[in-house]
């Protein structure tokens, strides 16, 4: 609308006017460029009505009029600040839209950083968690290496000096004891300077092999000096080694005992460290008597109690709660607080009076326990009793069974008119089979032999293993009758 205002001084005095009338702003545009205006500039705004009749002065006035050209600076004034308003309106408004978008993104990354540090400080919780554990393991583990038994070893250490011993004369030579040689090396070594006197050159082969050509020929009467001397030998040899097979099973015994004695107090001293090590580290927490009765509140419990409900409806933490308790408690007077103190001192008799039966019970249960303790280890005494007889009954048993079989065999040793079993058909057969196979093959080893004279048995046809039953058969008639002779005999001895 001010542009109409500015165009119309251009135009001829007559055309003007006319363009005036047609183009006159309606009373809503004027208010319009009115408001705009004042929000534009400080500088006062004429009223539309105002600015008609200034127009209409203006028109009746002529054109090179000063007033004309003052109004005409006016409003391009007011078009200026105008442009300059909009400008600065729309760079305020861009800004708050960058400011609006910056506040957005750091309220975003502040909230990424919240949860950054809870997960931090949830982990430092549960390093710190994971740190006393292994401290107080790494506690129990140093206090076991602390763990230092008051025991002494002699009878094992004695033991091992023992063989020592015997490993050190076996290098130095041979044992204490050297076993006896037989008659035949002792009358070797007898001759063995004859034989290299005779011949000087001859080596220790051709040596052995004259000797063992010349024991051939010596005769049972002048062997018999060697085999004398050689059975003193081995008597006194096989008494010196029962003696210290005796004395070592004796030392193996009570070693095995000392060890079960030693092992059972170790295992004592364990236990008495262990469980003081876990006293000094860990707090263990006591198992509580579902029996045994609780212990009773006091005045400020009871008054906390009470108010507690009524404070927690009010929204309150439960420290909260605590805490104005507290306060209302030490605001109280005496009679206030008489109430609560005279149900505290009810409830610690009823408590004293309970705990008094509570104890006796558990000295009635305590003394019946030892009693059937008392009882299970006398039953486990005669059980173990028991099992003692009959470990004895049994070897008792062993022993003289043993006893009547070794009198037997002396018995049948003894009588050298005894008759002896007959061989069965395979033996007969393998004795015959063993003398053609020993022609056949010279140098087989006895293993081989073994197993082809089995071969053969087994090729055999069931008419040639009847014969060998036969002959079998026929031995044992003969045995039978021999031994039936034998015992005839042997009871007319008995008898006489």
């Amino acid at each position: 609308m001010a542009d109409t205002a500015v165009v119309v001084p251009k135009k001829s005095r007559n055309n003007g006017r006319k363009a005036l009338k047609q183009k006159n702003p309606s009373t809503n545009d004027a208010n319009i460029l009115a408001q705009k205006l004042s929000q534009a500039s400080p500088t006062p705004i004429p009223s539309p009505m105002e600015a008609e009749k200034e127009n209409h002065e203006g028109l009746s006035q002529p054109l090179t009029s000063p007033k004309k050209g003052k109004a005409a600076a006016k409003g391009k004034q007011t078009k200026q600040q105008q442009q300059s308003f909009e400008k600065d309106l729309q760079e305020m408004q861009d800004m708050l839209q960058k400011l609006r978008i910056e506040k957005e993104k750091t309220e975003e990354l502040l909230k990424e950083k919240d949860e950054m540090l809870k997960m931090k400080d949830e982990e430092l919780e549960t390093k710190g968690k994971e740190q006393e554990k292994l401290h107080m393991e790494l506690k129990k583990l140093q206090k076991m290496k602390e763990f230092k038994p008051t025991m002494t070893f002699p009878i094992a250490q004695s033991l091992k000096d023992k063989e020592q011993d015997k490993k050190e004369k076996k290098k130095k030579g041979g044992p204490e004891k050297k076993r006896p040689s037989p008659p035949y090396i002792l009358w070797c070594k007898d001759q063995w300077n004859e034989v290299k006197r005779e011949k000087p050159e001859a080596d220790f082969k051709e040596v052995s092999n004259i000797l063992g050509a010349k024991w051939k020929t010596v005769t049972a009467e002048e062997k018999k000096p060697y085999e004398e001397k050689y059975q003193a030998e081995k008597e006194a040899y096989l008494q010196v080694i029962a003696k210290e097979k005796r004395e070592s099973e004796a030392m193996k015994l009570l070693e095995d005992e000392h060890k079960q004695k030693t092992a059972m107090e170790l295992l004592e001293q364990y236990v008495q460290f262990k469980q003081e090590a876990e006293k000094d580290t860990k707090k263990t927490k006591k198992e509580r008597d579902p029996l045994k009765p609780k212990q009773p509140m006091s005045a400020f419990f009871l008054f906390s109690n009470e108010r507690r409900a009524a404070l927690l409806t009010e929204n309150n933490n439960v420290l909260e709660v605590a805490k104005i308790a507290g306060e209302e408690w030490k605001n109280m007077t005496e009679e206030q607080r008489r109430p609560y103190e005279e149900m505290a001192k009810k409830n610690k008799e009823k408590y004293m009076q309970e705990m008094e039966v509570y104890k006796q019970k558990k000295e009635e249960e305590a003394l019946s326990l030892r009693k059937e303790e008392e009882e299970t280890m006398k039953l486990q005494k005669q059980e173990a009793l028991q099992l003692l007889k009959k470990k004895e009954k049994t070897e008792n048993i062993i022993k003289k069974t043993k006893e009547k079989r070794q009198k037997k065999k002396q018995q049948q040793n003894s009588d050298p008119n005894k008759p002896k079993k007959p061989a069965s058909s395979f033996l007969l057969f393998s004795k015959e089979a063993r003398k053609t196979l020993m022609q056949e093959r010279q140098g087989i080893n006895n293993s081989t032999l073994n197993a082809l004279i089995s071969v053969k048995w087994k090729e055999l046809s069931e008419e040639e293993k009847n014969g060998w039953n036969a002959k079998a058969a026929e031995a044992m008639e003969a045995y039978k009758k021999e031994l039936e002779e034998y015992n005839k005999s042997a009871a007319a001895a008995a008898e006489n």
